[in-house]
């Protein structure tokens, strides 16, 4: 079996990663941290018109029709560059969602069509998050009620502002009132739908925090080599070199974790929580890791506004809790594991 990405899916990450470079340089992210909304119109027009928020939109609306997988290699560009707008939150977690709504539900193709063109900004607040992300500047939510998945217009809502450690996320607590009008899914159909959010929304913020460690690596292994000490490079230390080579381990074992999950959630296998959990806490620990060494290597400078590691490593602490805690996706794991006839070992790895 050929577990390796195809030409084309690597043609487009190195072009996604070749537009953000240019388009969210860390200086141009501080510019945009500081506005009131902390979200620039003009990046995300730009976004949407390399086709980005098209992505998972279904070909019949206007979109590319690509699948989790696509996103795997997407989210971690968009933790790489430390991208400040929802991009992933509406161009994928809520897409998937809307698109999963029966044909011919009230609004659905509009909603993807407007997704697709970059005109319309789409907060979702499933139960296992406190905040909503992008609550303020959203058009339209998603929200939960029970089993029950709401579209709710943004001018039917109350938004609390909440501060936080990452000054590019926007959270604020929401007030409203459920009303037959807004409900578009429920029961059986609406517990299915949230489950299916909770999965992506993981395996989102999962590949943000692989792009993160990434970054936060790439900026300590630049440091260590200009930062001299006794007359030579820190980076010549054998101790610097175990902190870096740590990372960039832990780095390489939560990338395969990463994709399995990708793969598992694309073709719907039964067992696709607890790999998204998996791929989660492994993430999650490769960005803590990368946080912590550069830190270490950069020393209390690190922590400076003036140095672009702080913008990483507080966007990575920001999300290690976004989508389930390590708790929530710890247990998850553990579920699948301890079950009675619980399919573990290599062989097990793909199913034949």
């Amino acid at each position: 079996m050929d577990f390796t990405f195809t030409d084309d899916q690597l043609t487009f990450r190195e072009a996604v990663s070749r537009f953000l470079m240019t388009e969210a340089a860390p200086e141009m992210l501080r510019e945009i941290w500081e506005t009131d909304t902390g979200r620039s119109p003009e990046l995300r027009k730009n976004i949407a018109e390399q086709g980005l928020t098209a992505l998972s939109v279904p070909e019949d609306c206007g979109g590319l029709g690509m699948d989790d997988i696509a996103w795997a290699l997407m989210t971690q560009e968009l933790g790489y560059y430390a991208i400040p707008d929802s991009l992933a939150d509406a161009a994928y977690v809520a897409a998937g969602l809307i698109a999963a709504l029966p044909a011919g539900t009230a609004s659905r193709e509009d909603w993807l069509g407007r997704i697709a063109e970059g005109s319309i900004r789409i907060a979702v607040a499933h139960p296992v998050n406190p905040l909503v992300a992008d609550a303020n500047p959203a058009n339209l939510l998603l929200l939960a009620h029970g089993d029950e998945v709401h579209a709710v217009p943004r001018e039917q809502v109350e938004v609390e502002p909440n501060p936080s450690i990452d000054l590019s996320r926007r959270l604020a607590r929401v007030r409203w009132t459920p009303a037959a009008s807004t409900l578009i899914a429920g029961g059986e159909a609406g517990r299915a739908l949230w489950a299916q959010t909770l999965n992506r929304g993981a395996l989102s913020t999962a590949g943000q925090l692989l792009g993160l460690a990434q970054r936060m690596l790439d900026l300590s292994v630049d440091y260590v080599a200009q930062r001299k000490q006794f007359g030579k490079p820190i980076g010549s230390f054998q101790a610097v070199k175990h902190h870096l080579a740590d990372v960039a381990t832990r780095i390489e074992f939560a990338k395969p974790v990463l994709y399995r999950a990708a793969y598992a959630l694309a073709h719907g296998e039964a067992g696709a929580d607890a790999r998204v959990s998996h791929a989660k806490l492994a993430c999650g620990e490769a960005a803590w890791l990368g946080a912590r060494q550069g830190i270490q290597v950069h020393g209390a400078m690190g922590y400076t506004w003036e140095v672009d590691l702080q913008m990483f490593m507080k966007r990575a602490w920001a999300l290690d809790a976004a989508w389930g805690d390590r708790g929530f996706h710890k247990a998850r794991v553990a579920d699948a594991i301890l079950a009675d006839g619980a399919a573990l070992g290599p062989g097990h790895t793909f199913e034949e």
